[in-house]
């Protein structure tokens, strides 16, 4: 197994004045410990090399973090930034400090039961939404199927048993009875 996993904690947005600070799209539900001052994140883009960016500042400006960078030094260099997805490794055992939060390598490859045990598939990755996550679970008959990631949906994540638990309802993992 490896030692470290990539996580993405973000994306560069559109900048903010003319001293190189720019909005940041955030993809960690860690902000403050991602973003704090002397961070070195990796900056990928397609077609460009990756390159290493360090945080000298933050602020929350109407909700929206923005961020300095030491090697972003003026409105040009941030512009050119734009769309840089900002990556982290952290310890492939590391957890986040809320226990009520999961990085996805965790989650993924997970068997998914019902509520009364039934084996309903497996989580086989998550799509990181506006409002919310969403599981992606493959059912036994190879559907793709996309689970709220909710507590009312999914009330257990039991990672040393290696499954999660979905309060499944009609067409939401298993078929609705018209379809099956």
């Amino acid at each position: 197994m490896a030692e470290t996993v990539d996580v993405v904690v973000g994306r560069i947005g559109k900048p903010h004045g003319i001293r190189g600070e720019v909005t940041v799209d955030v993809r960690t539900d860690e902000p403050e410990r991602r973003f704090a001052p002397g961070a070195v994140l990796r900056g990928v883009r397609p077609e460009t090399p990756t390159r290493s960016l360090t945080v000298t500042s933050t602020r929350v400006h109407q909700g929206t973090l923005l961020v300095v960078f030491a090697e972003l030094g003026d409105r040009d260099a941030a512009e050119a930034a734009r769309g840089t997805v900002l990556h982290v490794d952290v310890p492939a055992d590391a957890v986040p400090e809320d226990p009520d939060e999961f990085y996805d390598h965790q989650l993924e490859g997970l068997a998914v039961e019902d509520l009364d045990g039934r084996p309903l598939g497996e989580v086989t990755g998550l799509v990181h939404g506006g409002a919310q996550d969403l599981l992606q679970v493959r059912t036994p008959d190879g559907r793709d199927t996309l689970v709220p990631f909710v507590k009312a949906l999914v009330p257990e994540v039991d990672l040393a048993g290696r499954r999660v638990v979905v309060a499944d309802r009609p067409g939401l993992v298993a078929p609705l009875p018209e379809d099956a």
